[in-house]
């Protein structure tokens, strides 16, 4: 020590310092968060930073740098990261770190705490080599900041990455680039949606490389507002998409439709070759059938019970196709191959039909026609056929056991699907769901005892989507769970259920399920002097919408098309009468239609009849004061009371 003593007497004091390294420089403090952005806010995105490289046609690097400050514990899912890879896509690396209020780093993500997990490591109908890493970086106080950072490598270009930085509600952002460099030999596509006013992508070119780069800057939080549409649809977005790419040797162009539905045709031509035995058996069946229609159906019903449906995400397995004769010998596939198995049974039927690929899922938004890509998940089954020399296509649904024959639903219905043709791809409609196919038809009989109390019966057909839910109960639940559900969700504020069924309605051109009730309701009606005080509209009340607070900011999305009518007999205990029945009300708006009327029968029961239309439509946000209006007259004149009058004895 003492030997040290000159030589540290002579070193300089910046010298001492450097042998204590400062602490580092606080940084993302949320004080430095302007107050317009937290207004609103669950959480605010500080930086998110994502570049894209595109190698080649069979080759993109995409990484990512976000920072996110979590404001309250509705922003806490933020403070989570997950990241998927497989065989086509590698993970270069996760990292992370989280700071607290004032910008102090609190903790950096080490590796023993990021997770790694298999998609189908919990067992299930999957094959799949998606995995998962995933970090946690949430704190028990909130606000705090975290960073997280990671690489993609991907060998699959058929998909490019997606830039949406506000991808949920309650979410500010502060900033956000994003920047393509692609080879000019692979000039890339892309489309601009829901970008601000003046903002303009920046595109140069260096060394024979294609450079874009977009940026976005204080976008409050996007509100959940009703009736508007999924935030898909409405917050900034950049969608890219490759004009020519490559995957594990397959090449393709997705510059249009027809070329991209070619990729796909020819990646599983010559996949659709059965088994002599699988075709001795659909001769056999289709021998003494009338028509092509009938032959689909026996078809079709010959699939329903003979396979079942697995999901198949295995490298190139994703896009092509398990072989027919592998899905006749092992009585699985996912989409894909069923749809592929379906399709051979029907051509050894003599029945002509086409794969077709689709973006499938009640909430998934339609495709973008004037932008060729993968919009897809599903592949279905289309049957061109004629009825009356008219076109009449039939569609499957191949990988369901108990959905109805030519039957898409809520599922795959009213949207576009690419048809898959030696000549390649052609956009087509799938069939289109409306008020005539999506009816509820109620009929309850309501009997009213002296004291107040009630019972009643109730029958419920429901068709087309309006069944969806139901016919899945039906099929997927017992009766104690079908029962606990239907319970769990009428509202009604004392009742006992006595009886409960469903049942599916004979088949025919749109399945129904057929729901029954018996209810016993205490305290229904509680006579006030003479008088008795009736709601009769017992099960079908749509209540009125809160008020707008602030200015409206989503357009009015309305995607369903249904028709409610509803007949309730009302059966008046001995010594009652009506003395005051409502008014009729009818109202018709570009939001549907309501009507409504009350009638004393010749039998002394009063009737009570409803009819609601709803109308599916897009419009812009200043419809939705209407909207609001159209609601509440509607929830006003569901309440309406009829008043029985005891009479003299």
């Amino acid at each position: 020590m003492k030997a040290l003593l000159p030589f540290l007497a002579a070193l300089p004091l910046s010298s001492f310092l450097s042998l204590h390294p400062a602490a580092p420089v606080p940084k993302y403090a949320v004080a430095d968060i302007p107050a317009t952005l937290q207004e609103g806010a669950h959480a605010v995105l500080r930086a998110d930073d994502e570049v894209v490289t595109v190698k080649s046609a069979g080759r993109l690097v995409h990484t990512v740098h976000r920072v996110i400050t979590v404001l309250d514990p509705a922003g806490d899912d933020f403070g989570r990261q997950t990241v998927s890879y497989d065989a086509l896509n590698s993970l270069s690396y996760l990292r992370g770190a989280v700071y607290d209020a004032d910008g102090r780093l609190l903790h950096q993500l080490r590796a023993a705490e990021i997770h790694d997990q298999g998609m189908g490591d919990a067992g299930g109908s999957f094959m799949t080599d998606i995995r998962v890493r995933y970090a946690d970086l949430r704190q028990p106080q909130t606000p705090y900041t975290v960073e997280f950072e990671y690489e993609i490598v991907s060998d699959n270009t058929l998909f490019y990455p997606d830039w949406q930085p506000q991808e949920e509600e309650g979410l500010a952002v502060q900033n956000a680039t994003f920047r393509v460099t692609t080879p000019a030999a692979l000039p890339l596509r892309y489309q601009e949606r829901e970008l601000p006013a003046g903002t303009a992508v920046a595109h140069t070119t260096a060394s024979n490389q294609d450079i874009y780069e977009w940026k976005l800057a204080n976008l409050p939080a996007a509100e959940d507002e009703e009736a508007a549409p999924p935030l898909y649809c409405t917050t900034p977005r950049v969608v890219l998409a490759p004009s020519t790419f490559e995957v594990q040797g397959h090449k393709g162009t997705a510059a249009s439709w027809q070329s991209f539905g070619q990729w796909n045709y020819e990646l599983n031509a010559g996949r659709d070759v059965l088994p002599p035995a699988t075709l001795a058996k659909v001769a056999a069946l289709v021998k003494d059938a009338p028509d092509a229609r009938t032959r689909a159906q026996r078809v079709y019903e010959m699939l329903q019970g003979s396979t079942r449906y697995i999901s198949v995400q295995l490298g190139l397995g994703g896009w092509q196709t398990f072989p027919a004769s592998s899905v006749a010998s092992n009585g699985y596939g996912d989409c894909k191959a069923l749809s592929n198995y379906t399709k051979a049974l029907l051509a050894a039927a003599g029945v002509p039909a086409y794969v077709a690929l689709v973006g499938a899922g009640a909430e998934h938004p339609d495709l973008r026609a004037d932008f060729p890509s993968s919009q897809f998940n599903h592949a279905i089954v289309c049957v061109p056929m004629t009825k009356a020399g008219r076109p009449d296509t039939l569609w499957l649904e191949c990988t369901s056991q108990t959905d109805a024959f030519g039957y898409m639903g809520s599922f795959t219905g009213n949207r576009h699907a690419l048809l898959l043709t030696p000549q390649g791809g052609q956009l087509v409609a799938t069939p289109r769901y409306g008020t005539a196919e999506n009816r509820r038809e109620r009929r309850i009989d309501l009997y009213l005892d002296a004291v107040g109390g009630a019972t009643a019966t109730a029958r419920t057909l429901r068709t087309g989507q309006e069944q969806d839910l139901y016919a899945q109960l039906l099929h997927e639940l017992g009766p104690v769970e079908q029962k606990k559900y239907v319970t769990d969700r009428l509202k009604l504020p004392t009742f006992t259920l006595t009886k409960f069924n469903l049942a599916a309605t004979a088949p025919g051109p749109t399945p129904g399920v057929v729901e029954t009730l018996g209810l016993t309701l205490p305290g229904f009606a509680m006579p006030s002097g003479k008088r008795v005080f009736v709601t009769p509209n017992l099960l079908s009340r749509l209540p009125a919408l809160p008020a707008q607070v602030g200015e409206r900011q989503a357009a009015v999305w309305l995607p369903h098309a249904s028709l409610q009518a509803d007949t309730v007999r009302l059966h008046l205990p001995p010594g009652f009468r009506p003395e005051t029945l409502p008014s009729p009300v009818q109202f018709s708006t570009a939001y549907g239609t309501y009507a409504s009327q009350y009638q004393a029968l010749l039998d002394g029961t009063v009737q009570y009849i409803r009819r609601l239309e709803l109308k599916r439509a897009q419009m812009p946000r200043t419809a939705y004061t209407g909207y609001l209006d159209f609601r509440r007259k509607i929830s006003l004149a569901d309440k309406a009371q009829i008043v029985l009058l005891k009479t003299e004895s």
